[in-house]
């Protein structure tokens, strides 16, 4: 029977992985697409659709990822997927952003987010510690956010008059064609899904790396793409309640319903490898983070070249360990 050497499994693996990642990156792509020209037909102010509907669809990679990633018996990827996005979220996608636009929000406007944001990671930290991510605690996960997103929206049916105008044209014209792209971007999620979990596996099996680490570095960086390029695309109109919104919500959205959904479908375990370094760089950042905005309410270039060095530094430690 033929046999790959390692040098043609690592670069059928590489492959599978970089094709897996575009079409993670359409589908969810086209997913927002589908999902802003739904929402902006509803009357839905910019920031809750930033908040929810776009951090959900932009978080849509990492649930397809994390579902198939524990349904193929990898839970190591499926938790450091969701772990290492968070970082990237903070340290790359907004300092990135700050590097091209200065990032001002007042912090009073940010506090109900950023608090539910800490919440939820105090919740990932409760349940990787206890390893306790069964199905009913993440129906318990899944039923905190949808009561959040329901007082984002009746909030939002008050503030919606001090949002500014339509933060980008629609690039869709009617209802049928929004299903279609819906349609389409979960197909190619679920394709994409699989294709970059599989190659991740193999990738970490032919360089002798542990799949937690390829989870939280190489899986939780591609998934992490379509929220960098939807806050680049935003920062060029400077939509800071975009930006934000999508991050915090993003950030929130991952352990909420990602960690959740994928716990209801089948009970995650809990890597050992994650519950060191991992989970503490994740929490430390969350909470600067956060108290940064509520206190200083800026993110300048200087400041997002730091971030960036930050998360260099964070990969670089992860293969060197």
């Amino acid at each position: 029977m033929f046999e790959l050497t390692t040098y043609e499994l690592f670069v059928l693996a590489a492959g599978s992985m970089a094709f897996g990642l575009f079409l993670l990156i359409k589908g969810g792509d086209w997913m927002i697409d589908g999902a802003v020209f739904m929402a902006e037909r509803t009357g839905l102010s910019p920031l809750f659709i930033g908040a929810t509907i776009i951090s959900f669809g932009t978080s849509v990679p990492e649930l397809f990822t994390s579902v198939n990633a524990n349904l193929a018996g990898h839970p190591g990827i499926a938790l450091g997927n969701v772990l290492g996005s968070n970082v990237a979220n903070i340290l790359l996608v907004l300092g990135a952003t700050a590097f091209v636009f200065n990032v001002t929000a007042n912090p009073k406007h940010l506090a109900k987010d950023l608090a539910m944001m800490l919440l939820a990671t105090a919740i990932l930290a409760f349940g990787m510690m206890t390893d306790s991510f069964s199905r009913l605690f993440g129906l318990g996960m899944f039923a905190i956010l949808a009561s959040f997103v329901f007082y984002q929206y009746k909030t939002d049916s008050i503030e919606i008059e001090e949002e500014d105008d339509d933060t980008a044209e629609p690039l869709i014209t009617t209802m049928k064609t929004a299903v279609l792209f819906l349609l389409a971007g979960v197909g190619a999620l679920a394709v994409g899904s699989e294709l970059l979990v599989q190659g991740a596996v193999q990738t970490g099996t032919a360089i002798g790396v542990p799949e937690a680490v390829i989870g939280i570095t190489v899986v939780a960086f591609g998934t992490s793409l379509p929220e960098l390029s939807t806050c680049i695309a935003a920062a060029r109109k400077q939509s800071v309640g975009l930006i934000l919104g999508n991050i915090i919500g993003s950030n929130t959205f991952n352990i909420l319903s990602i960690i959740a959904l994928t716990a209801v479908v089948q009970p995650l375990a809990v890597d050992p490898v994650l519950l060191g370094m991992d989970l503490w760089v994740t929490i430390a950042i969350t909470v600067l983070f956060t108290i940064w905005m509520l206190t200083v309410g800026k993110l300048t270039r200087p400041i997002g070249i730091a971030m960036m060095i930050a998360y260099v530094v964070f990969i670089a430690v992860q293969y060197l360990q």
